[in-house]
């Protein structure tokens, strides 16, 4: 007999209503992201910009609200005003993060024009590394204001009239970092940020600004770095950044899977550390998160390291392009229940990246056709089916231990309630790599709701991944949900990503 999990959704058990932001992504101007990935001038596959109508058609697909550019670490020697103006006159550059030369023959306004193509918001980081106060406000007045000064008219004098208004500002990427270019103390950052911020409300007071947070939860000086600098920033920005990446360089796939309580916990360390300086501040604004970089990162490290060190230089070389497994979609899967668990207070994430670069959409370097790794898919399905009001579930589970972590549950699962179109969605994993187990929930509060449809992503190999015409890991609907007097019966089978939507037909 199966393993048995019980779980109760009710309306009145809220968490928060879901931001669409969570559901980001992000382009950085790193390896084959923007070159050959978004923009591929002269092959059939693109439209008269240059842009791949493949790939524009797979990001409307998963529905991406916000994206974050152009960095990541390319920032923090992004020259804004090299990106911008006649592209014949745009100088090619060293490219010193990823040791690339970056031709900029897409830049602040092309990019811009691809965004409103796929129907999303740009997500603007400054340069903090080698630049500073007075270059930050210069790009936002170039990008915000309507006219009448210098760089607003220089826009208009590029082509763009209208003013891209863009909302949401990074302060700079990963400044706690010894990798990154211009890296700050914490107090250096602090005093940085705080006036950057403070110059740059006074351009455009409408803007919602991120301060840097801490570039994982391993990092040395976590959590003091949110600490110290949040004593600068807190009463002038709107969010606090998270990155973190998942690897299985220990090829152990229980304990990769239990990876997303490591997130859990960072997560909560945060909010707790953002309080504690409210407190301290005597503060009556919430502070909220912009996990700005999540994803599964490590199959490509080594690569990654032979090209910029030993064959560096190179315009859009091979850079951090994993090929996704099964087991990564799964924790991709658990990374999104964890931050839907917390939506609110994550407001705004960013799945990075979004094209060839740690992504779920790639392309070929000869001009072939878009594919869709493993990861597309619970990424597609959480943004789709998990826009509403994140329900609080009560779950009562088996747990496990595996070789670093202890008490994981077996089940990890999220209801969405989308109340416009009554329509309840259950995300759930099945971390149990021996067993199924039988989801039994009480869902008597929806009444007069039917089952919709069981979406099931499920492998026998944990290893098999995607590749070009092949696509081998793929969701299917599935028959193994039962529905009657209130209570949902649910065959959750072994390490498998599961979406039972009901609703009103």
């Amino acid at each position: 007999m199966a393993k048995q999990a019980k779980m109760i959704v009710d309306k009145e058990f809220r968490i928060s209503t879901v931001d669409k932001r969570i559901y980001g992504s992000f382009i950085e101007h790193l390896g084959r992201a923007v070159y050959d990935g978004l923009y591929q001038p002269g092959n059939p596959l693109s439209d008269e910009d240059g842009f791949r109508r493949d790939v524009m058609e797979m990001v409307r697909e998963l529905d991406v609200p916000i994206i974050r550019y152009p960095g990541g670490s390319f920032v923090s020697s992004f020259v804004w005003e090299d990106s911008v103006g006649p592209v014949e006159e745009r100088p090619v550059r060293l490219e010193l993060a990823w040791r690339s030369l970056e031709k900029n023959e897409v830049g602040v306004n092309e990019f811009a024009k691809w965004t409103n193509k796929v129907h999303s918001e740009m997500m603007m980081a400054v340069n903090l590394g080698t630049r500073g106060i007075a270059d930050a406000c210069n790009l936002l007045e170039y990008c915000n204001h309507p006219g009448g000064t210098k760089y607003s008219d220089m826009r208009i004098g590029h082509g763009v009239k209208e003013p891209h208004n863009i909302k949401v500002w990074c302060l700079g990427n990963e400044m706690d970092g010894s990798w990154q270019l211009g890296h700050k103390t914490m107090k250096e950052y602090g005093r940085l940020a705080e006036e950057t911020a403070r110059a740059m409300k006074l351009v455009d007071p409408t803007i919602e600004l991120v301060s840097c947070g801490s570039s994982s939860l391993e990092m040395p000086t976590f959590p003091k770095w949110e600490s110290k600098t949040l004593e600068c920033t807190y009463d002038l920005v709107d969010y606090v950044s998270m990155h973190q990446y998942y690897g299985n360089e220990a090829d152990d796939t229980a304990d990769f899977l239990a990876k997303s309580d490591d997130m859990d916990e960072f997560i909560r360390s945060v909010i707790v550390t953002c309080d504690y300086v409210k407190a301290k501040k005597r503060g009556r604004k919430k502070l909220n998160i912009s996990f700005d970089e999540w994803n599964v990162w490590f199959h490509s490290k080594q690569n990654e390291l032979d090209t910029t060190q030993n064959h560096p230089w190179q315009a859009a070389p091979s850079l951090l392009e994993d090929i996704y497994t099964f087991e990564d979609a799964l924790l991709v899967g658990l990374m999104l229940i964890t931050m839907l668990k917390h939506a609110d207070r994550v407001k705004i994430a960013c799945l990075a990246q979004l094209v060839n670069v740690i992504a779920p959409i790639m392309t070929e370097k000869d001009g072939g056709e878009a594919w869709k790794q493993t990861i597309f898919y619970p990424y597609l399905h959480a943004s789709k089916y998990g826009r509403g009001t994140v329900l609080q579930p009560v779950v009562k589970t088996s747990v496990h231990d595996t070789s670093q972590h202890e008490n994981v549950t077996d089940i990890e699962s999220v209801p969405v309630w989308n109340e416009e179109k009554e329509e309840l969605t259950i995300f759930a994993v099945n971390r149990n790599l021996e067993e199924d187990i039988e989801l039994v929930t009480d869902v008597r509060g929806f009444e007069s709701y039917t089952i919709l449809e069981h979406i099931v992503l499920e492998e026998s190999n944990m290893k098999i991944a995607n590749a070009p015409g092949r696509q081998s890991v793929v969701p299917k609907k599935v028959n193994q949900s039962h529905l009657e007097g209130g209570i949902l019966t649910s065959c959750i089978h072994k390490v498998s990503w599961n979406v039972i939507r009901l609703g009103r037909r």
